[in-house]
């Protein structure tokens, strides 16, 4: 198993840079090989004015603004992920046997939305032999109980709010609010005893 591979898992496309974009950054800035996987594109909640593949599109502009090496889409239909539990079971059994990363960031457990605790269970069921981390969507977490903090520079949050800059059909959603992405690292920093974090839940390391 190689350290220098990470596995980002998000249930929809913007998930995992809402999460974790910084530290993503940081992981590229530091030579490791990121992996993104979104498991849904959101063609069926889009406005009818966006083209289907809208958020696909951008999804590849932010990742690429972070330098993720390999990005991954699945079309399951947003919403119903609980309903394809096994087929994301045996998609993910794949990517690991194919890419087996050192370290995989997914939603946190108590995340309320259907399909982040989707991921989350079947992403704890598919990676037995890698670490794991919970990634930080307050909005959906009525309990997070950061354990593990990754300490971020001024360029990885810079790299991280311009990356969901590309999300223009999200525009106007509160969580995109650069204020507000920069005000959580503000915070986590503190927790940490330095300027910018990201936080995170433990649920395996391995060494």
């Amino acid at each position: 198993m190689d350290k220098n591979l990470i596995l980002i898992l998000a249930p929809h496309t913007d998930d995992g840079e809402l999460g974790c974009g910084g530290s993503i950054a940081k992981f590229v800035r530091e030579g490791k090989k990121v992996t993104y996987v979104a498991f849904s594109t959101c063609a069926q909640s889009l406005p009818k004015e966006h083209p289907s593949n809208a958020l696909e599109e951008e999804c590849r502009k932010a990742t690429s603004a972070l330098g993720v090496h390999e990005t991954i889409f699945f079309d399951f239909e947003v919403r119903k992920l609980l309903d394809n539990r096994q087929a994301i079971l045996e998609e993910l059994l794949k990517i690991n046997h194919h890419f087996q990363p050192h370290l995989v960031l997914l939603p946190a457990r108590h995340d309320v939305h259907q399909d982040h605790q989707s991921v989350y269970a079947e992403g704890m069921r598919a990676f037995k032999n890698a670490s794991i981390l919970g990634y930080e969507l307050p909005w959906n977490n009525t309990r997070f109980q950061p354990n593990y903090f990754e300490q971020i520079s001024e360029e990885d949050l810079s790299k991280k709010i311009k990356a969901l800059k590309e999300y223009k059909t999200q525009v106007g959603r509160s969580y995109m609010n650069p204020e507000f992405i920069r005000s959580l690292a503000v915070v986590r920093g503190i927790q940490c005893n330095t300027i910018l974090a990201e936080a995170f839940e433990v649920y395996k390391m391995v060494k």
